[in-house]
């Protein structure tokens, strides 16, 4: 497949990351290097979504802390970068309000608009050039600096999931939201995008216990944007999906993450972590980087908490 024909890929993980881990830093790496493998996939970024305080999860610290420290987990990545708008809300949010939110922040910033590839459209497609930046969460009715339709597509669909894009005539293009830059591809006359629920089999193995999850959300979730899963202690995932009607109905649409080396930062858990640090265990260097160790001890979090 030629890199046009590829789908591009948008890896959205949520969660407490109370703290973040070397393990979910792991996590994104080995989904993008398994995306990458298959041949269909061209990963273009990655977004980290720590969970909103109200969220009421015993032990979670303020999600002042978690951003900070998320921050300085990926400050040296050039994909994966951490987004704030979860925390900023008025209250907890929804794994699918969350997805719905990047995909209706990415139809509006980028000029990506959700379309069947298949379907023509009366529905301007813009594009914003790259270096031209935006204040955080601009208010986007002001018309100064409208942009400019330059194709016009179909029919906006029903899938939630895929987003069709056209690029603008220039020789590079930046996918953007109103905080922070994912990443820069080439420019192609028409690729398909989508954003994808990054998750360990924990997450996974959630929807099978009743009245946890909303059936509507997880329909949207599984069955209009998908899911990857990165399996942690040889979790038998195939059982798993076979335990839930959605999983099972939408199963071409979970991509499972393969690792035939059992790698360690597999078993790495942000619960190992709060224990290592309340107990002054030298192994929390393992779980955590050297930056968020820091904070974690100039902050003084989790030594004197439980959870």
């Amino acid at each position: 497949m030629t890199e046009t024909t590829k789908t591009h890929v948008i890896l959205l993980s949520c969660g407490s990351f109370n703290p973040i881990t070397k393990g979910h830093i792991h996590m994104f790496e080995k989904a993008r290097d398994h995306l990458h493998k298959t041949g269909r996939f061209i990963v273009i970024g990655g977004i980290i979504s720590p969970v909103h305080d109200s969220y009421g999860k015993p032990g979670l610290v303020s999600s002042r802390h978690r951003l900070t420290m998320c921050q300085l987990a990926v400050q040296s990545s050039d994909w994966v970068r951490v987004d704030p708008w979860e925390c900023y809300q008025d209250t907890w949010q929804t794994t699918c309000s969350v997805l719905e939110h990047h995909r209706d922040l990415m139809k509006r910033v980028t000029g990506c608009i959700l379309s069947n590839v298949n379907s023509p459209s009366t529905t301007p497609v813009i594009g914003q050039p790259q270096n031209e930046t935006r204040p955080i969460y601009q208010n986007t009715n002001i018309t100064d600096n409208k942009p400019t339709a330059i194709k016009l597509l179909g029919k906006v669909s029903d899938s939630l999931g895929k987003i069709c894009c056209v690029r603008p005539h220039i020789d590079r293009f930046t996918f953007v939201d109103e905080n922070a830059n994912l990443g820069t591809v080439m420019r192609y006359e028409e690729i398909e995008l989508r954003i994808l629920l990054l998750c360990g089999s924990d997450l996974l193995e959630s929807f099978c216990i009743p009245g946890l999850w909303k059936e509507s959300d997880m329909e949207v979730i599984v069955g209009d944007f998908g899911i990857v899963v990165v399996p942690r202690d040889n979790v038998d995932t195939e059982r798993i999906m076979n335990h839930s009607s959605v999983l099972r109905k939408y199963k071409d649409n979970i991509i499972v993450v393969k690792d035939e080396m059992n790698h360690p930062m597999s078993i790495v858990s942000s619960t190992k972590s709060r224990l290592a640090l309340q107990h002054g265990d030298g192994h929390v260097v393992d779980y955590l980087s050297q930056p968020v160790i820091d904070y974690i001890l100039q902050s003084q979090l989790y030594i004197n908490t439980s959870g």
